[in-house]
This record gives structure tokens, C-alpha cells and sequence, in this order.
């Protein structure tokens, strides 16, 4: 025990070199991101299962969804260009500037998802829903969507079981991003947007059960922050980059597949 105190180099050999050389945040997140792309393979797989053994598989997106989704899409390419400048500015030291990154990287991830929300309310209010959705008040569903909804079943439940996962990934992310930008400053501000998102909007919004999120990722990160508190290095900002174009890549996949290849062509 005194040789291992007094020569702490001979203790450290006694360890296994780290696997593939690299730390283990980056490990376990590279094994997360294995598992979650399961869980996407998973849906990617029941929509397109769902689509080639129905004859009649629904093509109700119209130019206006089409047109919506590329711009969610440009927004989350914008994204990653973003990551990669914060992860190339944390490498060299310059917090200021890795900060100002990271939340343009927020910027970009949260205008996906208000777009993305106000898809869905549009969807809903037209009558693209599930059972589990309460009605829209004092609102016409139109005879397309609602004739989809019940002659096809699985395609507006593979439609929103894939896409609200890929968003509530998204919404993970940029709370994930807030963390690591201001640390313990960040939860005051996502009570104060669970706040905003409870309270204004109606209760058949999308952003009415998004506020749940919003609560329960702000007590979590609130009890990781104040039990385990520190500044977060260049190696945190790359594993929540790997994160990030994980979740991007992931829409690479869902866009053409859902929205492309759904469109009605008049």
C-alpha cells in the first residue's frame, strides 16, 4: 500500500488501457446511441412494414407539409453545423465562443420542434389523430384525413409514434445542450417554459403534453446538477455532439421515408 502511495504511476499500470483508446463518457454514449437506434430501427421498420402490406397505404401530405418539413429539416442540418463549431471551439479553450454555438445549436433544435408541434396541432385539427387524442373544439375535421384515420389505422399511429419520438429526442437534446451551457442556471429556465407551455396553450395542443417533458427533464437535471455540480470540458460538449447528430441523422431517414414518400401529387 506505501509503494502504491508513494508511486502512483506504478498504481495506474495496473489498470486496463481504456477501450479503443478513447474516454469512457464517449464509450457509454456510442453504446446508448446502439441501443436507441434500435428503438428507431424498430419504428422505421413498423412504418415501412405497415406502408408495403397495405394496398392502399394514404398519401395525404399536401405542399404545405412538404414545405414545412424541409424547413425543419434545414433548421436541423444548420444544427449541426453549429455542434460541430461548438465542439471545434471547446477543443481550443474559447468558452465565450463555444457558448454562443451551443445556443444556436438550441436555437435550431427548438425551432424544429415548434414547427414540428404546430404540424401535428394542424394534423390533429384536420383529423389525422389517434383514440388516445382528445377532440379539437369547434373545429371541421377535414373527410382526407379523417377517412385516413379510420380506413388505415396504421398510419397515423406509426406516423406519430415515429415522429413524436424523434422530437421528443430532439426536445432531450437541446435541454441536454442548456445543461451543459449554463449548468444550474438552466433549470430556472425550463420551469419557466414548462410554465408558459402548461399554461397557454389549450389542453388538445401537442405542447400542452410537451409540458411534461419539460418538468420532469427540469427535476432530474436539477437533482444531477446540485448533487454532482461542475464545469462541463471539451469532452462533454463532443459526447453531446455525437448525441446531437445522432438525433439529426435519425430525420435523415424519417424525412423522405414519411414525408417524400407520402405526398400527394396533383
Amino acid at each position: 500500500m506505501s509503494e502504491a502511495v508513494a508511486h502512483p504511476q506504478a498504481l495506474a499500470e495496473t489498470y486496463e488501457p481504456s477501450l479503443f483508446g478513447t474516454y469512457s463518457k464517449k464509450i457509454g454514449m456510442w453504446l446508448f446511441l446502439l441501443s436507441d437506434s434500435l428503438t428507431f430501427g424498430a419504428l422505421l421498420y413498423a412504418y415501412t412494414y405497415g406502408r408495403i402490406s397495405t394496398p392502399n397505404w394514404p398519401t395525404p401530405f399536401h405542399s404545405e407539409s412538404i414545405r414545412n418539413a424541409t424547413l425543419m429539416t434545414a433548421f436541423l442540418l444548420t444544427s449541426s453545423l453549429t455542434m460541430v463549431l461548438a465542439v471545434r471551439a471547446s477543443v481550443f479553450g474559447n468558452a465565450k465562443t463555444q457558448r454562443w454555438w451551443l445556443f444556436a445549436t438550441m436555437a435550431c433544435g427548438t425551432a424544429f420542434v415548434v414547427l414540428h408541434g404546430r404540424e401535428w396541432s394542424n394534423l390533429i385539427a384536420e383529423g389525422l389523430t389517434l383514440p388516445v387524442f382528445p377532440t379539437v373544439p369547434h373545429h371541421t375535421a377535414s373527410a382526407e384525413f379523417s377517412n385516413v384515420a379510420q380506413t388505415v389505422p396504421q398510419f397515423p399511429a406509426t406516423f406519430f409514434g415515429l415522429t413524436g419520438m424523434h422530437m421528443l429526442h430532439v426536445t432531450l437534446g437541446v435541454i441536454y445542450l442548456g445543461i451543459i451551457a449554463l449548468r444550474r442556471t438552466f433549470i430556472p429556465i425550463l420551469l419557466g417554459l414548462w410554465l408558459i407551455a402548461w399554461l397557454a396553450t389549450p389542453a388538445y395542443s401537442p405542447f400542452h403534453y410537451g409540458a411534461h417533458v419539460l418538468l420532469a427533464a427540469a427535476v432530474v437535471c436539477g437533482v444531477i446538477v446540485w448533487l454532482k455540480p461542475k464545469v462541463y470540458d471539451s469532452s462533454d460538449v463532443e459526447v453531446a455532439g455525437l448525441y446531437w447528430h445522432f438525433v439529426d441523422l435519425v430525420w435523415m431517414f424519417i424525412f423522405p421515408l414519411v414525408y417524400l414518400m407520402s405526398t400527394r401529387i396533383i
